[in-house]
């Protein structure tokens, strides 16, 4: 299940993101890092990511963390292909048809679906 790896990669970027924030916060002489509320995602449907696997290994891995009790809020993004010889947008089925369903051209330019990124994290200045 990558989902695992993925959650881990996501506490070490938010972990690393509160520590320059605390870096800061000490320099400047302000009460130390914020207290992580939500992240948000965005993850596109052709990474293959399954969201629900995502949040239990989400819940499961913060758990005694700093990161424990936060809401993981997930964005879907489709997968949405152009075809170039048609000129326009079209949805590929997953798993069954990626050519374009006009003129059955090979998919080639994949206009989103492929996102994995972290969107934003809310915070409150409680610590």
């Amino acid at each position: 299940m990558h989902e695992t790896d993925m959650t881990k990669a996501l506490i070490f970027t938010v972990r690393d993101w509160l520590d320059k924030q605390s870096e800061k916060s000490a320099a400047q002489l302000q009460p130390g890092p914020p207290k992580v509320e939500r992240v948000h995602l965005v993850v596109g449907e052709f990474t293959c990511v399954e969201p629900a696997s995502l949040q239990f290994a989400f819940t499961a891995q913060t758990k005694g963390t700093f990161l424990e009790g936060v809401e993981l809020v997930i964005q879907d993004k489709p997968l949405i292909a152009f075809c170039h010889p048609c000129q326009q947008e079209y949805k590929p089925q997953i798993g069954s048809q990626y050519a374009c369903p006009t003129c059955g051209a090979p998919m080639d330019d994949i206009r989103s679906g492929r996102e994995l990124k972290i969107e934003r994290v809310e915070f409150s200045n409680a610590t």
